[in-house]
């Protein structure tokens, strides 16, 4: 059916369920029935069994919350859930390009810019022009078309390079390209977040590690430059008989829509027109062997009902020329810990109370190396302390010019019609997963 994909009306609201702004665009779900929305919500969270996707009577609110604000789509037919749910972030994320911070002020700020976009991002319910760097060519930050007399589409709507525009100059043309890994890694029953995702065994054996990375650009180039990107894929290497030299494998690769797919069937070759400015070129996952690049040890030792003590243990794994940087090692402490004390051969140790926690910070941590922190606490309760699901001890950092799977550019070339010098810069960036899971 036409409906099958489409989404009714688009709004946003406050905490308390407000309507701030909204926009009807198919007039077949009653504009008053976001009233049910925010009840539900709150029934459905004191009953534990809150979804994405709510329901009152025959009409679906499929919802996101971001800072202070509830984004809310309705449909009244059977809507393509993934496709409402992307256009519903990608919403979040033209309004933050446009306004810097999406929150509740922004939206009263901007009301005729935003119905602007609302129309420019949706028609009748589907997706339309949702490229930020398209919709700023011709709605500006005052709130007014660019174009005078009867609107046009933007040159980049028609261009068949659409997510780039005509006619860009710099004064200096420079591309930058960062090669950024992240991992998640449970270790028996410790937790850390690095740059793998890795599953281990009870006692300590790796079972399944992944590492998940991505290579993200920020250009600077004018007139309309194609750039072709070389790595050490496996794939080229086998096929061009290379094998024996160092490659990897790359899986699940994704590209930014601007890379020829067809070029890199038939050769490998990341051949593309760039967009202007910061974007993912693409994202990539290695099912491979990896071990902890910061390995940490706990023993905990409680004392009957008096007292807590911790001693960690932090070693790198990583070779003696890498350093990690800003490392940041968050380990739990029971709510009712008091009367702290610290002791560390390296670095600085914060208590957080309020997150129950102390944080080992260690500006520089190079290759190779292991430090030692002990902690006293006193504690009123044991028990309680141990009824309770325990969080996870985590770990964050950064180690520049350091991959975990060993990808590495092998070129980059900037070719553009008018020849001109441009300089190519690329790192690599080796940093820890952003989520918190498993126990201790």
């Amino acid at each position: 059916p036409a409906g099958a994909m489409s989404a009714s009306a688009v709004y946003v609201l406050d905490l308390k369920g407000k309507v701030l702004i909204c926009r009807n665009y198919r007039g077949d779900v009653d504009m008053s029935e976001v009233e049910h929305f925010m009840p539900i919500l709150m029934e459905k969270e004191e009953e534990g069994t809150l979804s994405p996707i709510l329901a009152h009577g025959g009409v679906r609110f499929m919802w996101i919350k971001h800072n202070n604000l509830y984004l809310v789509a309705t449909s009244k037919k059977n809507a393509c859930v993934s496709l409402v749910f992307s256009f519903l972030y990608k919403v979040v994320q033209v309004f933050s390009e446009y306004f810097k911070e999406l929150e509740e002020e922004s939206i009263r700020d901007n009301f005729v810019i935003i119905y602007e976009l609302l129309d420019e991002l949706m028609d009748f319910g589907y997706p339309q022009t949702t490229d930020s760097k398209i919709l700023q060519e011709y709605i500006t930050q005052e709130g007014h078309k660019l174009e005078t007399g009867a609107p046009r589409p933007p040159a980049t709507v028609t261009n068949a390079v659409s997510w780039r525009s005509e006619g860009i100059k710099y004064r200096k043309n420079e591309v930058f390209l960062d090669v950024i890994e992240s991992v998640n890694l449970l270790v028996g029953t410790l937790y850390f977040n690095f740059c793998v995702r890795i599953v281990v065994s009870a006692n300590g054996n790796v079972l399944r590690s992944e590492i998940v990375g991505s290579i993200k650009m920020r250009v600077f180039l004018s007139g309309m430059p194609e750039l072709r990107l070389g790595l050490n894929d496996k794939v080229l290497f086998d096929n061009t008989g290379r094998g024996k030299s160092k490659s990897v494998e790359l899986e699940d690769v994704k590209f930014h829509q601007c890379v020829r797919l067809s070029r890199f069937e038939n050769d490998r070759t990341i051949s593309f027109i760039p967009p202007d400015g910061e974007f993912e070129l693409m994202s990539y996952r290695l099912n491979t062997h990896v071990k902890p690049l910061i390995w940490i040890e706990s023993v905990i030792e409680k004392h009957s009902h008096s007292r807590i003590e911790y001693m960690i243990k932090a070693k790198s794994q990583f070779k003696r020329r890498s350093t990690a940087n800003n490392v940041e090692i968050h380990i739990p402490v029971p709510n009712d810990a008091d009367s702290p004390k610290f002791k560390t051969t390296v670095g600085s140790v914060k208590w957080v109370p309020e997150n129950s926690e102390i944080v080992w910070s260690i500006k520089s941590f190079p290759g190779g190396k292991e430090y030692l922190m002990r902690a006293h606490f006193g504690l009123p309760s044991v028990e309680a302390e141990d009824k309770e699901g325990k969080p996870p001890i985590s770990v964050k950092f950064e180690i520049p010019y350091f991959t975990t799977s060993g990808i590495q550019v092998r070129y980059l070339k900037i070719i553009e019609k008018s020849g001109y010098q441009a300089l190519p810069w690329v790192r690599y960036i080796t940093q820890n997963g952003g989520e918190r899971k498993g126990i201790f």
